[in-house]
């Protein structure tokens, strides 16, 4: 919980700072041109995947959520996250217990973000849909068309499991890798590893993100025009 609030207050503050200084066109940092170019870089991926109208809408959540899991992931590259700590007996066995971890490599985090996603979906899906967004799951016209319901039903309730997993499972490995590494070689072996876990954290980041907006996508359009 604590490097989670840490992440939100780092980037609600850089996002006051860049909002600032859009104003002032002849200062232009390099950091600010970086920072421009990656949520210009996203939004176009997102009207590529959804159309201008619906990017508009969903842009400022799915950015957010993007851009929160990806420092929340780089975070576990920082010296001392998820390696100091103390040595605390659970159930009578001696376990060693991190101080601070990052939110990725914690299942909690992960599975609020995975039920922020599904839920979201609902949302979507009703404010665009109204009640017959439910049609896709509940569909009495035909036994065919039920079971189809039940399947997609089921579908919906395996993607919390899905989200929480893949991003849990990512995270918390490359955490394990760099403390091992770190142990065994202090100075070399964790540096052939640091670029390698920039990649997974961004690559992850991108994959929830992008995953939540076809979903959203998904539950926006009326059943059977999905292929459309």
């Amino acid at each position: 919980m604590l490097t989670g609030v840490a992440v939100s207050v780092l980037l609600v503050s850089f996002a006051y700072w860049l909002h600032k200084n859009l104003s002032d066109k002849k200062k232009i940092s390099s950091v600010q041109n970086i920072a421009e170019m990656a949520i210009e870089g996203f939004y176009s991926l997102m009207v590529s995947v959804a159309g201008e109208e619906k990017t508009k809408r969903f842009y400022p959540v799915i950015a957010t959520l993007f851009f929160y899991i990806l420092f929340s992931n780089w975070l576990a590259l920082l010296p001392g996250v998820g390696t100091i700590g103390l040595n605390v007996m659970h159930n009578g066995v001696e376990s060693f217990a991190p101080l601070v971890r990052p939110p990725s490599a914690d299942l909690n985090s992960t599975l609020g973000l995975a039920l922020f996603s599904v839920i979201g979906s609902q949302v979507v899906g009703l404010h665009y849909l109204n009640l017959s967004y439910f049609k896709r799951f509940f569909d009495f016209s035909g036994p065919g068309k039920f079971i189809l319901g039940l399947l997609e039903f089921t579908s919906e309730l395996s993607r919390i499991i899905s989200f929480a997993f893949r991003l849990f499972g990512n995270i918390f490995a490359g955490e394990v890798l760099l403390a091992v590494s770190l142990t065994l070689l202090p100075l070399f072996a964790p540096i052939q590893f640091l670029g390698l876990e920039i990649f997974v954290g961004a690559i992850q980041a991108l994959v929830f993100a992008i995953l939540t907006l076809v979903f959203w996508q998904m539950a926006s359009t009326p059943h059977g025009e999905e292929n459309a």
